[in-house]
């Protein structure tokens, strides 16, 4: 799904919108407000204590590493580059894209080079299962209030219609071509024959994040007749450390925002259903999209 792009323009900015997400403004670049917001975080942990600022210069020294092959259980990575390294992961680049692992799966010459303690690591794994349970839980409460929220979106044949959308409408008509410049994952399949569900996303914005739980589930459930993936403008050296909610959809980026731009996308998150025949059947935010409303359009437009 590549095409010619609109030219490069500046970035985007975000601030939160009455439907509770993220507004998109043509001042400062997402990416540096993401930077900026991930250099605060560092200076907060840097002024926890010595012992933690030792531990982060530790693993930072294991990043950017690089090794002629790494083995995970079975598996051979080669040519791998460490991009970095966390009480419980090692996240990577290598010769078919990136990657990332357990450290306990690693070989024991392996973990004890990347300085791998099963105690410490085991009370991490259990803090994030004990915060993504908890986060779940917050967020099926958030969802059913923001919904409640919502006007109230009409309808045409059966086909929902969100009342106020962030980009250009393109429902009922073939939108722009899709530019990836980046997979995160393997590629998608050819869409030949199937709909196309495209979120267009950050993974900075709580506001996307809070929604990748639902965009899994159609993803799982209809994949027989759907292909979806998320489409971000940040790098992949961004994008890959995000690591709650897990994300089970293709996904990649455009750092050029041509296609943010050639979709005059100004909020995020914006969702896409497009039929087989290439005609946009929803836009708008992913929150108004129900299971009952997609299997409509897949059942009135599909094959």
């Amino acid at each position: 799904m590549r095409g010619e792009g609109t030219p490069k323009r500046p970035g985007e900015k975000r601030e939160l919108t009455g439907l509770g997400h993220a507004r998109v403004r043509r001042r400062v670049p997402v990416v540096m407000v993401a930077r900026e917001l991930l250099k605060s975080r560092r200076m907060n942990r840097l002024k926890t204590g010595l012992a933690v600022g030792i531990l982060l210069a530790s693993l930072a020294a294991r990043s950017q590493e690089k090794l002629p092959q790494l083995k995970v259980g079975d598996e051979r990575y080669t040519n791998v580059t460490v991009t970095s390294v966390t009480a419980t992961d090692i996240y990577f680049t290598y010769a078919g894209g990136m990657g990332n692992a357990k450290l306990k799966n690693l070989d024991p010459e392996a973990q004890a080079h990347f300085h791998f303690d099963a105690g410490k690591a085991s009370v991490t794994e259990q803090a994030q299962l004990d915060a993504t349970a908890q986060y779940k839980k917050n967020l099926l409460t958030a969802q059913a209030e923001a919904k409640d929220r919502l006007p109230a979106p009409t309808y045409e044949t059966g086909d929902m219609v969100v009342p106020k959308i962030y980009a250009h409408s393109y429902r009922g008509l073939r939108p722009p071509s899709i530019i990836v410049d980046q997979w995160l994952t393997p590629m998608p399949p050819n869409p030949e024959g199937k709909f196309v569900m495209v979120l267009f996303w950050i993974t900075s914005a709580e506001q996307c994040r809070s929604v990748i739980p639902r965009i899994n589930d159609f993803s799982e459930r209809f994949k027989d007749r759907l292909i979806t993936f998320g489409l971000s403008n940040e790098p992949l050296t961004e994008m890959v450390k995000m690591t709650e909610p897990k994300v089970h959809f293709f996904t990649g980026t455009d750092t050029q925002s041509r296609t943010f731009l050639s979709y005059e996308v100004t909020a995020l998150p914006h969702l896409l259903v497009i039929d087989p025949k290439g005609i946009v059947r929803f836009e708008g935010p992913p929150i108004y999209l129900g299971e009952k409303e997609l299997r409509h359009l897949l059942d009135t437009y599909g094959p």
